[in-house]
């Protein structure tokens, strides 16, 4: 086998250089490229039809007021949030998989993203809470539910198997919980924390968006600095030990981080289920990439939740899905993609 070709950013003696395969730098361009189509019809698509050149004119000021107040306050919020929270998903998804060694090792199989709902709900229905404190909300309830998975999976450090297991059980009785939270409150709170928790990205305004932006941003850089030291941590233990790495710590990094990426999702839209779980796993396919493949996996996760909620918006027109019952689909076909492929082997 031949190695594959790499290009260097910085120089071969500097502590922070970054050595990229120009495979997986031609899918990455792809992949945007692809995005950035999907995300110049989706702006120009919907009851109100919109021309490139309209579109242009709206982002340099000279459009008509109606139509700059649909793309600019309607549209774009929308866009803008499928490309963040896709991303957001796809990274996490791949923190967790490279953390468990496993392919089902994703937030929303474990469990995590049951755990952020719980907290939002709780803040929407016992508190009566703003977008923000939604936010915080879903974030703690993520980081609980994460930390008593941990804890009850820890024995002598963390197997892969036992955490996803005990986060499925974890995730039935929040479940179950969550459920008792809607039929208690008023009909009015349940129907729309329903509609909420079937994940959907319709309705969404700068003010809505702009808190889970925030916590997503910082959690991006904080994933891109601790991917190469997953890389290491996949050769084992006792290997990254050597190297400097301390394992335990960078685990528990990545998990929380993780969690704060798709909580802050789950704040604001619901929980989308199986983006982080696919993504991850395309990005690899594509790149034949070692180690964590956070870029690849950002940009296919945004340009899933972009193609999604194109889906969600325009199938059914003028009824809108939420975007969760496509990724749900989308999601089901991979798995049984996986199943047959196993069983093949």
């Amino acid at each position: 086998m031949q190695p594959s070709k790499t290009i260097l950013f910085g120089s071969q003696s500097g502590s922070h250089n970054i050595l990229i395969p120009v495979k997986s730098l031609h899918w990455c361009l792809a992949l945007s490229l692809m995005t950035l189509i999907v995300a110049a019809i989706a702006l120009s698509t919907g009851q109100l039809k919109t021309s490139f050149t309209e579109l242009t004119q709206v982002f340099f000021g000279d459009g008509d007021s109606f139509l700059s107040t649909v793309v600019l306050e309607w549209r774009l919020p929308r866009l803008i949030s499928s490309l963040l929270f896709g991303a957001a998903l796809g990274i996490s998804g791949a923190l967790f998989q490279s953390l468990i060694r496993n392919p089902l090792g994703s937030p929303d199989i474990i469990g995590f993203n049951t755990g952020a709902y719980t907290g939002a709900l709780i803040v929407i229905i016992l508190l009566g809470g703003n977008y923000f404190q939604i936010a915080l909300g879903a974030i703690a309830g993520g980081i609980a539910c994460a930390a008593i998975v941990y804890l009850l999976a820890f024995k002598q450090g963390v197997e892969g198997f036992r955490l996803i297991i005990i986060g499925i059980g974890i995730s039935a009785m929040l479940s179950a919980f969550n459920t008792w939270l809607m039929v208690s409150s008023s009909l009015e709170t349940a129907m729309s924390a329903a509609l909420w928790g079937a994940g959907s990205l319709n309705g969404l305004s700068w003010d809505m968006v702009l808190p889970s932006f925030l916590f997503i941003g910082v959690a991006i850089l904080a994933a891109l600095v601790l991917a190469r030291k997953m890389s290491i941590l996949e050769m084992g233990d006792d290997s990254a030990n050597m190297l400097g790495v301390d394992s335990e710590r960078t685990r528990q990094l990545a998990m929380l981080f993780g969690v704060i990426l798709t909580a802050a999702v789950t704040a604001t839209t619901g929980p989308i289920s199986f983006v982080s779980l696919v993504a991850p796993q395309l990005a690899k396919k594509l790149t034949k990439q070692g180690g964590v493949s956070v870029i690849p996996s950002a940009l296919m996760g945004a340009m899933l939740l972009t193609l999604s909620d194109f889906a969600a918006s325009n199938l059914f027109a003028p009824n809108q899905l939420p975007v969760g019952m496509v990724t749900i689909s989308i999601g089901g076909f991979y798995l049984i993609y996986l199943l047959i492929q196993q069983s093949g082997n």
